[in-house]
This record gives C-alpha cells, structure tokens and sequence, in this order.
C-alpha cells in the first residue's frame, strides 16, 4: 500500500517536472512566472486528488448500470452516489496530495504580492471551492451514465481534462476558449479567478473585480446543479429487471 502510494505521488510529480521543464526555457508563460505557474499547479491538484478520492468512483455508474448491480445499491439504507463511490476506495489516493501541498507551501512565500488577511485567506477558500467545483463535475458526468451508457470517455475529458487545464494561466489559451470554462463549463472558478485576486494580477477577460471573489458561489452553484442532475437520473432509471 505504501509503495503504491509514493508510485502515485511519483506520477503525479511529472506535470510539475514538466512545468519546471518548461521554464528552464522560458521566463514567462502568459505573464505569469515560474512561481506564479507552480501556485496554479498546486492549487489546481489538491482540488482534484481531494475530489477524485472523495467523488472520483462516481465514474464508475455505467459499469453498474450495465450489469444491473445498481439495483441492489437502491435497495440499502445508505444513499446509492455514496455506495458507487467509495467501491474500490483505497487511501493512497490521498498520497497524490504530498506533492502539490509541498509545492505550495514553497511557492506561497516567493509569490510577488502583497499578503492581506484577504488574500491569506483566499489560499483555502479557493482550493475548497475547487474541490467542490471537481465534486460538482464528477457527480454530473456520473449523472449523464444514467442516460449514455457510453460517455465514460466524454467524462474524463472533462474531469481529468479540466485538471490538466487549470494547472496553467489561462492567459495562454484564447479569449473565446476562456470565455467558455467561465460561463459555460466554469473551471476558471477552480483556481484562475481565486488567483488572480491573490496574486493582484488584472483579469485578461477585463471581468469585474467581484469575479475573483466567486468561487465558493460557483461552488454552490455546480453543486447544486449536480445534486439536481443525480436526482433527475435516480427518476429516469430502469431496473433491469423491469
């Protein structure tokens, strides 16, 4: 178990081996610099290993759906999203967290911006809201299997996809793009908009300065959406044997 958790932790490493990769190349990535970058990292992965190991077998819906062992999830006095997602739990999902809590706890003092209470409190508060937004995500792409037996892949895109994304500035992807994981898919409110009041950088969409503060509203928000989509897929469910 201990070795399988620090293989987890060493895998995960690579992307911040990429990034410092990266920056032995360059200064700057969309105005951001190398320390600016691992903040977006660190945050962006304490978000998603907590939601992941929380939620992340939420994914695996379809499978019961399809071999018809959903049913005998409906029948037990414990709430059937909670049975799906701690099947097959194992702790050292929770290994993945070393390395992205040391990353920030190294950066947080090399970041160029003034510390307020607001902003030191901002730290939590976002990795939270994060962690809630990847919740949200997981609970709706588990809420679509319902439906599309088959969107197995389509959900990873956009869990383990969104991951990968909020790892970076967004400032390196094109305005409409950013546009759209801020209105549409909202993974900007995971780490990006949090960070941009921390960090005391301008929004590069020129949003009003309340934007930064919105995550845990966001949070609520996809929550609450997730929690509707879940129920809406409880109703439309048909036992196999029916």
């Amino acid at each position: 178990m201990v070795l399988l958790g620090l293989a987890s932790a060493a895998v995960a490493g690579l992307d911040a081996a990429g990034i410092g990769l990266l920056f032995s190349r360059v200064h700057r990535l969309g105005g951001f610099g190398a320390a600016q970058v691992l903040f977006l990292y660190a945050t962006s992965q304490l978000a998603f290993v907590l939601s992941d190991a929380l939620l992340g077998n939420a994914d695996l819906l379809a499978r019961h759906v399809r071999e018809g062992t959903f049913d005998a999830m409906l029948l037990r006095p414990v709430s059937p999203l909670v049975q799906v997602a701690t099947e097959e739990y194992s702790p050292r999902r929770f290994a993945k967290l070393v390395l992205p809590a040391v990353l920030l706890a190294i950066v947080l003092p090399r970041l160029d911006t003034s510390w307020t209470a607001g902003r030191v409190a901002m730290v939590p508060v976002m990795v939270a809201s994060g962690t809630a937004i990847f919740c949200g995500l997981w609970v709706l792409v588990a809420s679509v299997q319902f439906v599309l037996l088959e969107s197995h892949g389509a959900g990873k895109a956009l869990t383990f996809g969104g991951s990968f994304l909020t790892q970076y500035p967004m400032s390196v992807f094109a305005r409409d793009f950013v546009r759209g994981v801020t209105f549409a898919v909202p993974l900007a409110f995971v780490n990006w908009q949090p960070a941009l009041y921390v960090l005391d950088r301008p929004d590069p969409l020129g949003l009003p300065a309340a934007t930064r503060l919105a995550s845990p509203a966001v949070a609520v928000a996809v929550c609450g959406l997730a929690a509707l989509a879940w129920r809406a897929g409880l109703r439309r469910y048909r036992s196999t044997g029916s």
